[in-house]
């Protein structure tokens, strides 16, 4: 999952909760994310574009650490 700011991508299919963590150790929870969001992301060529473009506009984030 080569990225040059997104370390990791973690999904959790019963509560709908994207977690992202950035490479700077910064982890943020996004809700309500769909599924299908979520592996479009994994997918993405760009992942920071994506996160830009599909994410952040559409759901709301909380940062955990």
């Amino acid at each position: 999952m080569p990225s040059s700011v997104i370390a990791n991508i973690n999904y959790q299919t019963d509560e709908k909760i994207l977690i992202v963590v950035f490479l700077s150790g910064d982890v943020y929870v996004y809700e309500k994310v769909p599924e299908k969001i979520y592996k479009e992301f994994k997918a993405a060529t760009s992942k920071g574009n994506y996160l830009n473009r599909k994410i952040k506009k559409l759901f709301k984030a909380r940062k955990v650490s």
